[in-house]
């Protein structure tokens, strides 16, 4: 929804000696200096930072050209982006669509409803319990004022109260929005770095969502007081918190969908204040195993795969991606003068990190940036990954969590053919020791027994320490179920980071090619054997109606009918929806 729950309405002045690094939608746009424009692998670039995030979730005439420095032109758009499909979709998500403008029809959810049921099931005795205070932060479907509890074990206690009025909620899918932020909120309550649900309330014209409150402004508002960016050792101390409540959200089986530096704010105005993740307006379950295709989020943080419609909790991972970006550099990755550009540029641009402080920073900072912002979600890390980077390994709060990925891995790998078990086995006998820390660290919290093994039945009781009722409605329970059901031996470390390694993250790790090298030598000796094609064809899940000889030619050597390096590193990716039939 977009709301911000105690942020400070009014910013103090700015001194003329302090310049804002990251300029607000309403601000002039700052004078150009003369100099000559670095070659980009995008068609136009801007030398000046970039201005504070839109929100294209309901903004159809809302860009950022005001507020936008002038752009250096060095050849004619790109094609059209989807930024007109995609604001009527939004747009019509929260029924704001006006009667002269053209719609995408989509199902029933394209019309406005009448006669909608606004009755939520909520406690109507809000003006009995709270005591309205002042406005403390507003968005685009509602507003956030502080409160003060009258009695009960409130009483005295101020809090943030989220007041959505009932007459914005005019479709269904809006009164659903507000509904399931109520429900992620109270099923996951008790993480530190998320911000605390209390109740929540209605009455004829409104629903109340009382929350903690945090006085401490927001993370955007630190970023702009230290000049625009952080040092890597504050960076570091940030990015620790923030992955911290993504990998707990995530590992419920909740995607948050509008990650950005306004949706994290300090609990107090202390400098050692612990930062909290708010406003779950936008947030959804998720299964495993399913995407989701509505477009949500903000434009600058939006993921690529989001705008194409298909996507899970990786998305999350991106605008992380882009998060970390701005902390190190004061400026944002994917910028351009309207939301078209944007939407282009993170479709098709490559962040910069040629320019300056990226050569002074150390290289596993820009590798860390790096691995968050690939366009290919298959090779981004995981928020457990991502906590488990060198870059965050000297941090003191650094706690590794239980990561999902591990679980959708294993059940590829039990249900894959013995040729592509040994092919994952050589593999992981090449992984460095830093490689090999995150396995390492899932394989402890899947409690191996005194000899070093797990079984199946192993994942389900290690998410059952971890799990709230948000897996209800997420149906993580009934993946990790279907999992552990599995007929398998037990696994010792060596073949559970053969079951767990993640070939697509490998790829885009330095020295890539030296590692398949070594790994097919492992395989030539232990596993390479002459090769039936319909084997392999079964293997990659190729049908009848499928040229199989023409395509898998180039997996199998000639020679002796073994498989080729070419198609060893094929076959460590398993299935591929590339070879795979069509519907």
């Amino acid at each position: 929804m977009g709301l911000c729950y105690g942020k400070e309405v009014q910013r103090p002045p700015k001194t003329q000696k302090q310049e804002d690094p990251i300029p607000q939608t309403d601000a002039a746009p700052p004078p150009q200096k003369a100099e000559t424009p670095k070659p980009h692998n995008f068609s136009y670039y801007s030398p000046s930072p970039l201005p504070s995030s839109t929100p294209f979730k309901n903004s159809p005439e809302n860009s950022s050209v005001i507020s936008t420095p002038l752009r250096f032109f060095k050849r004619p758009f790109p094609p059209p982006s989807p930024a007109k499909h995609i604001k009527a979709l939004l747009a019509r998500r929260h029924g704001s669509v006006k009667p002269n403008e053209a719609t995408i029809p989509e199902g029933e959810e394209a019309n406005v409803e009448l006669g909608l049921d606004k009755s939520f099931g909520f406690s109507k005795q809000f003006n009995s319990n709270y005591e309205l205070g002042e406005e403390v932060g507003r968005g685009h479907f509602g507003y956030t004022r502080s409160a003060v509890g009258k009695k009960g074990e409130m009483k005295r206690q101020e809090v943030a109260v989220k007041v959505i009025p009932k007459s914005k909620m005019t479709t269904a899918i809006a009164i659903e929005d507000v509904r399931r932020e109520v429900r992620i909120l109270s099923t996951l309550t008790g993480q530190k770095h998320l911000v605390q649900f209390h109740d929540a309330y209605e009455d004829e014209d409104n629903v109340y969502i009382v929350m903690e409150l945090c006085k401490g402004g927001e993370l955007l508002d630190k970023i702009l007081a230290r000049g625009g960016k952080y040092s890597e050792e504050d960076a570091k101390a940030v990015m620790v918190q923030i992955l911290s409540v993504v990998s707990f959200c995530h590992l419920q089986g909740v995607v948050h969908r509008d990650l950005k530096p306004e949706n994290f704010l300090f609990s107090s105005k202390d400098e050692k204040s612990p930062l909290k993740a708010i406003d779950f307006g936008l947030s959804d379950f998720v299964k495993p195993d399913e995407r989701l295709n509505d477009i949500v989020g903000s434009a600058y943080y939006v993921a690529p795969e989001v705008l194409h419609r298909a996507y899970g909790t990786e998305a999350d991972m991106w605008s992380i991606g882009v998060i970390a970006y701005i902390l190190l550099c004061g400026s944002r990755p994917f910028w351009a003068r309207t939301e078209s550009g944007i939407f282009r540029a993170v479709l098709k641009a490559d962040p910069s990190f040629e320019e300056a402080p990226w050569p002074s920073l150390s290289s596993e900072a820009k590798d860390f940036v790096k691995r968050l912002l690939n366009k290919d979600y298959r090779k981004r890390m995981t928020a457990s990954q991502a906590l488990s980077h060198p870059w965050l390994q000297d941090q003191q709060e650094v706690k590794i969590p239980l990561d999902m990925l591990v679980y959708k891995l294993v059940k590829a790998y039990i249900c894959s053919s013995s040729l592509r078990k040994a092919a994952l086995g050589a593999l992981t006998k090449t992984m460095t020791t830093s490689q090999l820390y995150y396995l390492q660290e899932q394989f402890k919290l899947l409690g191996p027994n005194k000899n070093g093994f797990i079984t199946l039945q192993n994942f389900k009781t290690a998410l059952s320490q971890n799990s709230t009722e948000a897996m209800k409605d997420s149906r993580v329970l009934d993946f990790v179920n279907m999992v552990s059901s599995l007929q398998y031996r037990k696994l010792d470390f060596e073949e559970f980071a053969a079951a767990t390694v993640s070939v697509h993250q490998m790829e885009v790790q330095e020295g890539w090619e030296q590692h398949a090298r070594r790994a097919y030598e492992l395989f030539e000796k232990d596993g390479n054997r002459p090769i039936v094609i319909e084997e392999l064809a079964s293997e990659l899940g190729l049908g009848p109606s499928v040229p199989i000889h023409v395509v898998l030619q180039d997996w199998i050597r000639h020679s002796d009918g073994k498989l080729s390096f070419l198609g060893f590193v094929r076959l460590l990716h398993g299935v591929s929806s590339r070879l795979a039939p069509k519907a």
